[in-house]
């Protein structure tokens, strides 16, 4: 029976996709207009409409896009999905809860979906949906009797305080609408809220902060939108470095760890096979879940501090056995003599190719893929899907005995490989900008793009810029692979990554970069309004030399 899952009246013209969309890098939030160049709605406006979509995909911080375009009336009057959400589902829940702002939220049926999105408008009133002569009634949003410890009940009744309060109360009802029956510890949080995406995530943020929001267990933060120390000496406006900062202090003051970081598997003891955690920020989420086996679902932005403040999740999705089962074999025919650009691209292939479940990824046994190609692979894979993992057989720890018996398959091949590198090669080939590091650099990755320059000078009309966390920066200035970069041309820049740079520190004058990740290279058309072009790490070195791309394809795409 279709479903309301945040009540609210609306009206507004249909606007439907069959294909789900991130808010974060998709949408502009400042306007409510669709920006991801590669989706089929790229230029439409949301504001006043409802919105149809299977789902949302891509990044946690989406629920802040939302709450943003809540506050500014530029939201969707309502979201219709057919499947689980949870990202944009709690932009809504906080417009209405926190704010005022109420935005309704459904899930129906695809038989009710598909009817739907053939019509031209739709009102929502009460419990009853209407769109022409065609008229629905909705259930109530979901309620569950939870079985809630004694800590619970304490921390609802406010014992632990407003903001511990108001966040397990929010958690309760997410875990009503996913079908939880209990929720769980985690040992440690991560941050994704502190990307400064608009003012909505500095005011819900200062707001928890003065509330008396304090963390409960250890919690990192993500990259944030400047160089924390040094942005006022690099140019940045005060208006956008100063509220910046700030969204970053807030978290600080509530507890968090300052890792600025997009990538915290890359910090001291990472997450443990099993261990239960409550992670946003998507590359991090598919990265602990599919290669260290650590377990979190895709938690959105807010729903992180919840979870900080209280140590509680919702038991449900892939915190349980079941829900990390792969409902889609995606075979892929290895093209011979590949290099390290075949992850970024099979990545965001393997996204297009299971963009609503988990999968799992076989022909790769016989390959051995280093910690970042994985993190590259996950990290393109969560542009495209909304799957909080992925499964590749012969290498990741739970593969085997991951598929499930009613499971289907697809295939991808050298053809595929090679339309996702014209797809992602679609712009000039004199380069103004190289972009290193989303997510962020590891140390092997500073050591090889060091290596890969080899001492020379970049050409003069080239950046280069590579994004690190604080770790990573600290470890190549002490071996002196940070004194060599700097030497060859290359900026390096803590703090923030490309998903959150802004000018100065973005080049104003570029106008075509060329990045060896397939998470920017999907990302950046929206987000930086610049023309992409994509290769490997040596392949970006080379431009960096010489200032113009490869004009082909890499050999082992067209051999």
């Amino acid at each position: 029976m279709a479903q309301t899952i945040v009540e609210a009246d609306a009206s507004g013209p249909i606007l439907a996709s069959a294909e789900g969309l991130s808010f974060w890098g998709g949408v502009d939030a400042a306007t409510g207009m669709v920006i991801d160049a590669h989706h089929p709605l790229q230029g439409a406006s949301l504001a006043g409409t409802v919105l149809l979509l299977p789902t949302s995909r891509g990044s946690c911080t989406g629920s802040g896009v939302l709450l943003e375009l809540a506050l500014s009336g530029n939201a969707p009057a309502a979201l219709v999905f057919r499947e689980a959400e949870d990202i944009l589902t709690l932009g809504a829940l906080i417009a209405g809860r926190m704010f005022g702002k109420p935005l309704a939220v459904l899930r129906l049926s695809a038989e009710e979906w598909d009817r739907l999105a053939g019509a031209e408008k739709a009102e929502i009133e009460g419990a009853r949906l209407t769109a022409g002569d065609w008229a629905l009634d909705l259930a109530p949003p979901p309620t569950a009797a939870l079985d809630l410890s004694e800590g619970d009940r304490a921390m609802l009744n406010g014992k632990d305080g407003a903001a511990a309060q108001l966040a397990l109360e929010v958690i309760c009802t997410l875990a009503a609408g996913q079908g939880a029956t209990r929720l769980t510890d985690v040992t440690r949080a991560h941050i994704d809220g502190c990307i400064y995406a608009s003012p909505a995530n500095l005011t819900f943020a200062r707001r928890m902060a003065d509330m008396g929001g304090r963390v409960r267990v250890p919690t990192t933060m993500n990259a944030i939108s400047v160089d924390h120390s040094n942005w006022e000496s690099q140019g940045v406006p005060p208006n956008f470095g100063r509220p910046a900062q700030k969204l970053a202090d807030a978290y600080v003051e509530m507890g968090a760890r300052p890792s600025f970081t997009c990538a915290p598997y890359l910090l001291p003891a990472p997450p443990a096979l099993g261990e239960m955690i409550g992670w946003s920020e998507s590359n991090a989420v598919i990265y602990a879940n599919s290669v260290l086996g650590a377990r979190t679902v895709k938690h959105p932005d807010f729903m992180d501090l919840f979870i900080a403040l209280t140590g509680r999740a919702p038991l449900s999705g892939v915190y349980l056995d079941a829900g990390r089962i792969a409902r889609r074999a995606v075979h892929v025919d290895l093209p011979a003599g590949h290099g390290d650009a075949l992850w970024p691209l099979l990545g965001w292939l393997v996204g297009r190719a299971a963009p609503d479940r988990i999968p799992l990824i076989t022909g790769l046994e016989q390959t051995r893929p280093s910690d970042d190609d994985l993190k590259a692979l996950c990290a393109a894979f969560g542009t495209t899907s909304a799957a909080p993992m992925l499964h590749v057989a012969g290498v990741t720890p739970e593969a085997e005995g991951a598929l499930d018996a009613d499971a289907d398959a697809v295939r991808i091949g050298a053809p595929d490989l090679a339309e996702g590198w014209r797809q992602f090669n679609d712009a000039p080939s004199e380069i103004d900008l190289i972009a290193f590091g989303s997510p962020h650099f590891s140390l092997p990755e500073c050591h090889a793009l060091n290596a890969a320059l080899a001492g020379r000078k970049r050409a003069d009309g080239t950046k280069v810029i590579a994004t690190v966390g604080q770790q990573v920066l600290d470890a190549i200035r002490a071996d002196g692979t940070l004194a060599s970069l700097e030497a060859s041309g290359v900026q390096v820049v803590p703090d923030i990554c490309w998903c959150s740079i802004s000018e100065p520190v973005f080049p104003p004058a570029a106008r075509v970069l060329m990045t060896n990740s397939g998470k920017y290279a999907h990302y950046a058309p929206g987000l930086s309004g610049r023309a992409v072009r994509f290769g490997s790490l040596a392949e970006c070195a080379e431009t960096a030399i010489t200032g113009i791309a490869p004009a082909k394809p890499p050999t082992w795409l067209t051999s």
